[in-house]
């Protein structure tokens, strides 16, 4: 039987659940995943639902037209989507702030009713950025891992204690719910769904369309260790981070980083808890981690010459590093590295 002949599995409907003051990015970056995905193949009909089946106003300047109103969505569909936002009411105050206050959607009854009616529809229910906050009233997170945007991680884990909250990973999956975080890490939410799918083939594809120059992990951290620091005040101590984060590999040990800031190693660490907020050890072996992860997924070095390279010496300190760090060993890291990281989840 030819290609044109073998009948074709049946599209896999994928429903997002739109509000008002819905973040627009969480809704593309998915969108245009599964858009992409279609083209080489994979086969997604999607939906886009609200509660009354009018358009929706966005964070971003734009309204969205819908498919349907929820009366209308089907009784069973693959997946549902519940992307971040704010309540319609909410106004951002203008100025010059690293972490915008702003409210959550589980205090947005529409949304609230919307999804509480869809997701036992799902076969699997994801949300991106604050649209976790929306699984979690509704109790669909209790006793289980989750995720959200780094600026809410902290509020989630104090409204929700019920969720065991993981503030660095991209996303994370506890059975049938996968939990994203903040706006852009709807893309890699969006290749892992496409990857569990239609395998790592085809999602590989739609990242190199997409022009993501990795697909990254769920265990990915949502920062590296210098976007992690706050900008030191001492030029010194900046010169310091800079040469750990150039050359891991180096002597970068107490004594001989306070010798280069010509200061005393006591001193040294109360400058790294002051402006670094973590002892110098302590970032240095997170440079080391990041320089690890790197060599691991873009090359096929072995894993002495990437411990030697990173600076952690040997390869048995580099797997007591990674195991402890990221729960997984080098070999296996780089293994999943290389795909989503999800792909091989059983559903």
């Amino acid at each position: 039987m030819s290609d044109e002949q073998r009948p074709k599995k049946p599209p896999k409907t994928v429903v997002f659940a739109l509000y008002d003051k819905v973040t627009l990015q969480d809704v593309a970056a998915p969108l245009e995943i599964f858009a992409r995905a279609n083209d080489f193949g994979a086969r997604y009909r999607v939906l886009l639902v609200s509660p009354t089946g009018n358009a929706v106003d966005t964070t971003s300047f734009v309204s969205l037209s819908v498919d349907m109103a929820l009366k209308e969505a089907p009784d069973r569909f693959d997946t549902l989507i519940v992307p971040g936002g704010v309540p319609p009411d909410f106004c951002f105050t203008p100025g010059e702030h690293d972490v915008p206050e702003e409210q959550t959607p589980d205090a947005i009854a529409a949304a609230l009713q919307m999804v509480g009616e869809l997701a036992p529809r799902a076969r699997r229910t994801a949300s991106v950025c604050t649209g976790a906050f929306v699984l979690a009233a509704l109790g669909l997170l209790d006793g289980r891992r989750a995720t959200t945007h780094w600026a809410h991680c902290q509020e989630l884990s104090r409204i929700y204690p019920e969720i065991e909250v993981d503030p660095d990973s991209l996303f994370v999956q506890d059975g049938p719910f996968i939990t994203g975080a903040g706006i852009t890490a709807g893309i890699d939410l969006g290749l892992a769904m496409v990857e569990s799918d239609y395998g790592p083939d085809l999602a590989r594809r739609v990242a190199r369309w997409m022009v993501v120059f990795l697909q990254r992990p769920g265990g990915q951290t949502q920062f590296s260790v210098w976007t992690k620091t706050e900008l030191p005040v001492s030029g010194g101590l900046r010169e310091i981070l800079d040469a750990v984060v150039a050359d891991p590999g180096a002597d970068h040990s107490l004594a001989a980083m306070a010798d280069r800031a010509a200061v005393s190693q006591r001193h040294l660490i109360r400058m790294f808890r002051v402006q670094v907020g973590m002892t110098p050890t302590r970032f240095v072996e997170q440079a080391r981690l990041e320089a690890a992860k790197v060599l691991l997924a873009t090359g096929d070095h072995g894993q002495e010459a990437v411990a030697r390279r990173a600076g952690f010496g040997s390869a048995d300190t580099m797997r007591r590093t990674f195991r402890r760090a990221l729960g997984v060993s080098p070999s296996t890291y780089r293994s999943r590295f290389r795909t989503t990281g999800i792909h091989q989840i059983r559903w």
